[in-house]
C-alpha cells in the first residue's frame, strides 16, 4: 500500500471537517483562511488570539465555533474591574454545614470567548494560565479539573490601547494561533449588507459535529506522520529564528511542538495522513509571530514570513 496514499478514515474525518467550516463560512463571510485556521487550531486543542479591530467579526467566529462543534460556551466581557474570581469561581461558607462550597466560574465550559482580554489587569488575565496550559484551575489549595475539551477563544483590540495591559509574552505564548480577521472585500461585504442579521443565523446553526467525535478529530490528527525530512525542516525555522539579527527572542521548542500539532490538524483537513512542508508554511504566521520578541522597530508578522523565505525547505 502507497503510504502517501489518502487513508480512509482521514478522508471521512475532511469531510466532516469540511461541512463544519462550510457553516461557519455561511455567517463569517469571506474569511476561509481564517475559519480554516481556526478549525485547525481547535482539531488540535490549542487556544485562539483574535486581533483586531471592533466588528469585523471577532464574537461571531466564536458563537459559530462554538454552535459548530456543539460546546458548551460561555463569554466573559473582560473590564478592569474584573477579578480573578469572577473567572474561575469563588468558595462560598456555608453556615448550614460549617463548611466551604466552591462554586464554579464561567471558565467552567468547553469553550470560553475571553471578550477583549486586555482590558483587564494583569493578576485576572493570568487566572487563566494554568487552565490553559494545564485544563485545571486551583483555588484555596485545592485542584479542579476542567470540563474536557476546553478552548479560550480571546479577542483584543490592537489599536485603542488607552486603559489596557498587554498579554505579557508567558500569556501570549498559551495561545497556539493568533489570528486577524481584517475588513471583508467588497463582494462579501455586500452579501453581509443585504443577508440576514448574523444573530439569527447564528441562532439556527446546527452542530456538525460533537465534543466526542472533536476528541477522536484530535487524535485522529496527532497520529499523522512527520517524515524526519519535515522534522529537520521544521528544527531549520526555529534555529534560524534563534540567530536571526532582527529577533531578541527566537522560537521555543514549545513553539514548533505547537506548529506540528498545528500542521497535523492542517493535513487531516486535507484528508492525508502525512505532513507536507506546505501545511508547516500555511501556519507559520498564526502559530508563530505572536511568539517571536523582534528587536526594535521590526513587526514580528513580518520578521515571521521573511524566516518562511530565507530558510529552505530541501
Amino acid at each position: 500500500m502507497d503510504p502517501n496514499a489518502p487513508h480512509p478514515s482521514h478522508q471521512l474525518d475532511s469531510e466532516a471537517l469540511r461541512a463544519a467550516m462550510a457553516q461557519i463560512n455561511g455567517v463569517l463571510l469571506g474569511k476561509p483562511q481564517q475559519v480554516r485556521l481556526a478549525v485547525a487550531g481547535i482539531v488540535a486543542g490549542g487556544h485562539l488570539l483574535i486581533e483586531d479591530v471592533p466588528g469585523v467579526g471577532k464574537t461571531t467566529l466564536a458563537h459559530a465555533l462554538a454552535a459548530t462543534f456543539d460546546l458548551a460556551f460561555q463569554r466573559i466581557q473582560f473590564t478592569s474591574d474584573l477579578l480573578p474570581s469572577d473567572i474561575i469561581g469563588v468558595s462560598v461558607y456555608e453556615r448550614e454545614t460549617g463548611e466551604f462550597r466552591f462554586h464554579p466560574g464561567p471558565i467552567f465550559t468547553q469553550l470560553l470567548l475571553a471578550d477583549e482580554i486586555n482590558r483587564a489587569t494583569p493578576k485576572t488575565q493570568s487566572a487563566l494560565l494554568e487552565a490553559m496550559a494545564e485544563g485545571q484551575v486551583t483555588i484555596d489549595g485545592r485542584t479542579h479539573p476542567l470540563t474536557k475539551p476546553f478552548f479560550v477563544v480571546a479577542t483584543q483590540n490592537p489599536l485603542d490601547l488607552a486603559g489596557t495591559f498587554p498579554l505579557p509574552d508567558s500569556q501570549l505564548d498559551r495561545f497556539m494561533l493568533r489570528l486577524s480577521l481584517d475588513y471583508p472585500d467588497a463582494k462579501a461585504e455586500r452579501a453581509l449588507l443585504a443577508g440576514e442579521d448574523r444573530r439569527d443565523l447564528l441562532a439556527r446553526l446546527s452542530p456538525q459535529l460533537d465534543a466526542a467525535c472533536l476528541t477522536r478529530l484530535h487524535a485522529a490528527s496527532q497520529s499523522i506522520t512527520a517524515s524526519p525530512a519535515l522534522l529537520d525542516y521544521l528544527q531549520r525555522l526555529l534555529a534560524a529564528s534563534r540567530r536571526h539579527p532582527d529577533i531578541r527572542v527566537g522560537l521555543s521548542p514549545r513553539a514548533g511542538l505547537a506548529l506540528l500539532s498545528g500542521a497535523r490538524a492542517w493535513a487531516l483537513l486535507d484528508g492525508r495522513g502525512f505532513v507536507i512542508p506546505e501545511d508547516l508554511q500555511a501556519l507559520f504566521v498564526s502559530v508563530t509571530a505572536h511568539r517571536i520578541v523582534p528587536g526594535k522597530g521590526n513587526s514580528r508578522e513580518n520578521l515571521a514570513r521573511a524566516l518562511l523565505d530565507e530558510v529552505a525547505v530541501e
